[in-house]
């Protein structure tokens, strides 16, 4: 299966430096079920394009999986090798996962910049004819041409098949292109080659934060996406409808309504967040960052809880802030909750002044995001120089990562993920820092605990003697 993107946007060169893969190479990139190969056939100043070309091994494909096609040779005998699918998407996320993630280290002015982009998949399987591919892309900015293909052009009589060729094109952010791609092409086939569970609700929920809460399709994707999982795509739906609506008050939110919310599952991300609010409360603090607030989830949570005076997010994410403050709705807050919170852009290993004189800070899932070597820089920014009396920094626990039936053996649980510590890797390295800067640390489990591996996320409260 073939993927290109192409650009004329002038130097059209830049498109090497967004995707961090040199034009110059070809290279190959080993994946689970095959091999992902990267190549330029047309490099110019006025026009590049790039390849993704998915090579999938039917053995490795189906290694391991679980005898539940409609015929005895269903996973032998089918066309996954030949047609964009979820494997397409997990080959985006892994080989284009830097880009995706809106990260340019050698041109960081790129990534804002939207660029006219048009891409072309050979073959898309469409179940819901053309005009569903229509649906999908059109609302968020593209134009949609396709191309058909017949069954079989000897046996005319069979009639047209799913297959198109289908060419996107629009002026966005190429970070913004791949995500799109990312999670609607599994949604055209209504189908996903391995387990669909709740780490699947966070990837979508993540993957289409600012997009997916507004699109005319959101049911529809959402369903597709989950593989019709009733308790997936409900709560999803839930979550989108949280984020489209303006936030109720404590006065208009009606008895039932919080009987709902009660009765509804927790997601990992939900218990992450009540685990780090309740520490932050149980601190006494007034006064709290948020670094890495990505796109406002628990800036969202602090803001409804008036026991937070201040509170600040900053992020090094232009492009999460503008999201933020969109799912904040700041532009509609009453002005005295306005006033509460402040988003700021910055990084999180340079000193910033603006970070000094607070009561508590968050660091959530965000170590995990840096190179080992940087993270010196992190510690002497956040408990040197910021000095809070109390800071909550949660991180996920590698150990459990094999309770994960989704995430092969061996890989982390996000492509932009730079390490991921055991329990025993993350107590070292936090003692340590505590040590050295004057604070002292307690370990929390968050998530559901197993007796051998632990909890998947692991939190340090720290607190300056």
């Amino acid at each position: 299966m073939l993927l290109t993107i192409s650009t004329e946007h002038k130097p059209a060169t830049d498109l090497g430096f967004l995707l961090h893969k040199h034009p110059d190479r070809f290279q190959s990139f080993d994946l689970s079920f095959g091999q992902a190969h990267v190549f330029y056939p047309d490099v110019t100043e006025d026009r590049c394009t790039v390849c993704l070309l998915l090579d999938v091994d039917p053995v490795g494909m189906v290694r391991g999986k679980r005898r539940d096609q409609s015929f005895l040779l269903g996973h032998y005998i089918n066309d996954r090798p030949y047609v964009a699918s979820s494997f397409m998407s997990v080959a985006i996320s892994q080989v284009f996962g830097t880009a995706m993630g809106g990260r340019c280290k050698d041109r960081p002015e790129l990534v804002t910049t939207p660029i006219h982009l048009t891409v072309r998949l050979d073959v898309l399987p469409v179940r819901g004819g053309e005009g569903f591919l229509h649906r999908m892309f059109e609302p968020l900015g593209y134009t949609v041409e396709a191309v058909r293909h017949t069954l079989d052009e000897r046996f005319p009589e069979w009639g047209e098949s799913p297959y198109y060729s289908a060419t996107i094109s629009g002026t966005k952010t190429l970070s913004e292109l791949l995500t799109h791609l990312y999670v609607l092409i599994p949604v055209f086939d209504n189908e996903k080659h391995y387990f669909v569970g709740e780490d699947e609700l966070e990837k979508l929920l993540a993957k289409g934060g600012g997009w997916l809460a507004s699109h005319p399709e959101k049911e529809q994707i959402t369903r597709r996406y989950l593989k019709h999982r009733s308790s997936l795509y409900r709560q999803a739906l839930a979550r989108l409808v949280e984020e489209e609506e303006a936030e109720p008050t404590e006065d208009q939110e009606s008895s039932e309504q919080r009987e709902e919310s009660l009765g509804r599952p927790l997601s990992l991300n939900d218990q992450r967040h009540g685990a780090v609010i309740a520490a932050l409360r149980a601190s006494g603090a007034r006064t709290v960052l948020d670094l890495g607030c990505g796109e406002g989830r628990l800036l969202r949570e602090l803001l409804q809880d008036r026991q937070f005076e201040q509170i600040v997010g900053m992020d090094v994410s232009i492009r999460s802030l503008e999201t933020a403050q969109k799912r904040l709705r700041l532009d509609r807050l009453p002005d005295r909750q306005a006033e509460r919170l402040k988003l700021i852009h910055g990084s999180l290993i340079y000193r910033d002044k603006r970070l000094a004189g607070f009561d508590a800070a968050a660091v959530v899932e965000v170590i995990e995001h840096l190179d080992p070597p940087r993270l010196s820089a992190l510690e002497r920014v956040v408990f040197e120089f910021a000095r809070p009396q109390t800071i909550v920094l949660t991180t996920p626990n590698r150990e459990y990562n094999v309770m994960w039936e989704t995430l092969p053996a061996g890989n982390f649980r996000h492509p932009d993920h730079r390490f991921e510590w055991s329990r025993q890797e993350f107590q070292g390295w936090a003692n340590r820092v505590a040590e050295q800067h004057g604070y002292s640390v307690r370990f929390l489990p968050v998530g559901p605990e197993d007796e051998e591996v632990g909890s998947p996320t692991q939190m340090g409260v720290f607190e300056r003697g």
